[in-house]
C-alpha cells in the first residue's frame, strides 16, 4: 500500500500534472496554486533503492534532499509500531549525516479533507548542514518523541506539502 503514496509523492513533486491535479481537487484555491507551481518548476525525484530508511531522493538546482515516505489512517504515527520503524530512522539518520543531507519525513494522511501531505524532519541536527538545508531544518516540524523516547509525528503538527513548495520556491 505504501508504494501508492510514493508514487502519489514522486508524481507531485516530478510535477505530473495527474498527480497534482488529484491531489489538489479538494484544497483551497491558495494550496492548488502553490501544488500549481510545481509544474513550471519540479524536482527530479527518484526512487531510492536499498534500505536505508528512505523512499525517494529530491533534486532541484544544487539542492537535494532524501524523503521517506509514512502513511496511515491515523492522525498519529508511532515509530514504536515496529523494530522496523525505529531501525529505519536511525538507519536514515546515520545515511544524512555521512552525507550532509536533511532526513525529511513525508506523511500521508488517508482520507484527508484538505493537504493530504504533512513534513517533518528528525530533531537532532545532522551534521554539516548549510545553507537552504540549514534553513528548511529550521522551519520543518520536528520528529516528535514519546516519553519513552520513541519518535512520533502528529500530522496536525507537520508542515503542508502545499507551504513547503511555496516557501522552497521563495527561498530557491
Amino acid at each position: 500500500m505504501g508504494d501508492i503514496y510514493e508514487r502519489e509523492l514522486k508524481g507531485i513533486l516530478g510535477g505530473e500534472a495527474k498527480f497534482i491535479e488529484r491531489v489538489s481537487r479538494s484544497l483551497s484555491s491558495s494550496e492548488r496554486e502553490a501544488y500549481s507551481i510545481l509544474r513550471r518548476k519540479h524536482f527530479l525525484v527518484v526512487k531510492a533503492g536499498g534500505s536505508f530508511g528512505i523512499d525517494l531522493i529530491a533534486v532541484r538546482g544544487n539542492f537535494a534532499f532524501p524523503i521517506e515516505v509514512k502513511s496511515s489512517s491515523s492522525d498519529v504515527f508511532r515509530f514504536s509500531r515496529s523494530e522496523k520503524l525505529a531501525s529505519q530512522a536511525d538507519r536514515m539518520m546515520e545515511v544524512c549525516e555521512q552525507s550532509s543531507l536533511l532526513p525529511t519525513y513525508a506523511y500521508r494522511l488517508k482520507n484527508a479533507e484538505t493537504d493530504p501531505w504533512r513534513l517533518f524532519t528528525i530533531r537532532k541536527t545532522p551534521d554539516g548542514l548549510t545553507g537552504i538545508q540549514a534553513l528548511l531544518f529550521r522551519k520543518l516540524p520536528k520528529v516528535g518523541t514519546t516519553q519513552e523516547g520513541n519518535g512520533i509525528m502528529k500530522w496536525s503538527e507537520g508542515m503542508k506539502l502545499s507551504s513547503f513548495i511555496e516557501y522552497f520556491s521563495e527561498i530557491m
